[in-house]
């Protein structure tokens, strides 16, 4: 049986996403990201599940630097799950002037605190489990949770299905040492890259460019800040489309050929679904008929 590191502890929205992209799999809650994906490094778990954006919030920056920093881990899977909260408090409490959650929820709830609990201070925690900890410990009144938060710690919901943006979702994804063989391409795939690009006007346009010329869509754009160097950026690009095809190698060969430094992030089949636009004449035939023309070129073989 696989052991999947998660961000908890139990009873966060991770869980959640854990049980869909490992449903066989022992679940280990750590407390932190970092330290999720330092279980898989070491050799402690076989993968991590991790969040790394949000419809509303963005995206995670301590997955992204994870994913960008230390060994290569390799994104494997995705799962999107919708965000509806709990919230929960202990039987006892009459009045709520407290109320903890992970600053990412609490930014998606802000407008029904105001409404249904005006006088209660926001709290930040570091996840949405480590409040329900907290309310259970007596430190706060009240806690925004994930909704499996209520099957691991014995509060009462106070409500449920809470959210300021009813179709807000957030990605999760599964990560592993690269030495696994990556998922097959369905058509309806994503691949992740991050580049160190160089510090001079247009490098990101020419980044794009590589993309844009093979007709490929990008979906998510970050740039976070290289830890070493003030004022420079990796940059974190999503788009559609698999590392087998030859349209998306040709289009990585081009990137590392402008970047100092890019590391693969994963090729993976997308969550939801959606099948990659193919523009005209950048067709996977379209780039393996051209190589072969190249190739014919070159050992004299035309007409």
């Amino acid at each position: 049986m696989a052991r999947i590191a998660y961000f908890g502890p139990e009873g966060t929205f991770t869980e959640q996403a854990a049980r869909i992209l490992a449903p066989d799999g022992e679940l280990v809650p750590f407390e932190t990201i970092p330290q999720a994906l330092a279980a898989v490094r070491a050799g402690t778990t076989d993968g991590a599940c991790v969040p790394v954006e949000n419809s509303v919030e963005g995206v995670v920056p301590a997955t992204l630097d994870g994913l960008a920093d230390r060994e290569p881990l390799i994104a494997f899977a995705e799962a999107l799950l919708p965000v509806h909260f709990s919230v929960l408090t202990r039987p006892d409490t009459e009045q709520i002037h407290t109320v903890a959650s992970h600053p990412h929820a609490l930014a998606q709830v802000r407008l029904w605190l105001e409404e249904h609990l005006p006088g209660a201070r926001p709290v930040a925690s570091s996840s949405t489990a480590a409040a329900a900890v907290a309310v259970q410990a007596g430190e706060y009144d009240a806690a925004v949770t994930a909704p499996v938060a209520a099957e691991h710690y014995p509060l009462k919901v106070l409500a449920t299905e809470v959210a300021d943006v009813r179709d807000a979702r957030t990605r999760f994804l599964l990560v592993r040492k690269p030495e696994h063989p990556l998922p097959e391409p369905t058509g309806a795939d994503r691949t992740s890259v991050v580049a160190a690009a160089a510090n001079r006007t247009g490098a990101l346009a020419e980044l794009l460019t590589e993309l844009a010329v093979r007709g490929i869509n990008l979906t998510r754009l970050d740039a976070r800040p290289s830890k070493g160097n003030f004022g420079e950026y990796r940059f974190f690009f999503d788009f559609e489309g698999h590392v087998a095809e030859p349209r998306i190698g040709d289009a990585l060969a081009a990137l590392r050929r402008r970047c100092r430094n890019v590391r693969f992030l994963g090729s993976h089949p997308r969550a939801d679904g959606v099948r990659a636009t193919i523009e005209p004449l950048a067709d996977n035939h379209d780039f393996t008929d051209a190589a072969a023309w190249v190739a014919a070129v070159r050992k004299g073989e035309l007409a």
